[in-house]
């Protein structure tokens, strides 16, 4: 992890340690077996050529210890402990509490713990016991069950859309303000194949955080895409021109194939695959 991670504070958030305590464990390591796996520098912490040729040794542990509690995971039939669960932050905050709420009737002894994160968790690594993604694994090792579409669509305030009016056309959009998009150019080539030809001119506010860009739109600051069941729910919004192609959202329930048979877990896939699927 700290070889990944590039620093000692990095490595030290994602396994939940302190920084001292990490650093006497590396330096640990490091005596026992009489070598020096990093070289310090004042921004971070670089691999020897001794630590380069170990990490492939030190990565097939740490797999086999992942491997070995995932197996011993899934031999628990109890519905009681804690459940992981890794969602995108718009499917957190929009669709998940009404199924806790179910869940917390069902199997009122489980913990439930959210990841409201954009990234990709790595189950294998036990980011995560359940993921909901909107892409379809390509690991095998995971179990995958794909739930309905969605569709994503322009949305707008009526309050910004009385200000500069409805547009009549698609490049009539071409001419207004957008929020969202992480990345804005990397979406370009998305709405230019619907007919929008935009520039990173077009869009003043950006961020990678999907409730945020909905509360931009809210207050007006532009023109954003949203999933449907989404923006149809707030009464201030608007869809400002039917003649955009819709985008397609793919939903899939992913977890673990050894975590598949434990009973906890299980209770949770099967509830999410149901409320959502």
């Amino acid at each position: 992890m700290t070889a990944e991670e590039g620093s000692l504070s990095a490595a030290a958030r994602a396994l939940g340690l302190t920084q001292p305590t990490l650093s006497r464990q590396v330096a640990g390591l490091e005596e026992a077996l009489g070598v020096t796996l990093f070289e310090r520098t004042s921004r971070a912490l670089l691999l020897t050529q001794s630590g380069l040729e170990l990490l492939a040794h030190f990565r097939m542990m740490g797999d086999a210890a992942n491997n070995i509690s995932l197996a011993a995971t899934g031999q628990s039939q109890a519905v009681t402990g804690h459940v992981l669960i890794s969602a995108t932050d718009l499917m957190a905050t929009h669709f998940l509490p009404p199924v806790l709420k179910t869940l917390r009737t069902t199997a009122p002894d489980l913990q439930i713990e959210i990841i409201a994160t954009n990234e990709v968790s790595d189950l294998r690594r036990r980011e995560a016991d359940i993921a909901i993604r909107h892409g379809r694994p390509k690991d095998e090792t995971l179990f995958a069950k794909r739930l309905r579409d969605t569709k994503a669509h322009l949305f707008a305030s009526k309050e910004y859309l009385d200000d500069v009016g409805r547009p009549r056309s698609l490049a009539d959009l071409e001419q207004l303000t957008f929020v969202g998009f992480d990345h804005p150019e990397q979406r370009l080539g998305l709405m230019s194949s619907r007919g929008v030809t935009l520039t990173t001119a077009n869009f003043n506010f950006s961020t990678s955080n999907a409730t945020l860009t909905l509360e931009l739109v809210r207050q007006g600051f532009g023109i954003g895409i949203l999933p449907v069941d989404v923006g149809t729910a707030y009464p201030e919004l608007e869809n400002p021109t039917s003649t955009f192609e819709p985008i397609n959202i793919e939903t899939w329930l992913v977890t673990h194939r050894e975590l598949k048979t434990n009973l906890r877990i299980r209770v949770v896939f099967d509830l999410l695959a149901e409320a959502i699927g």
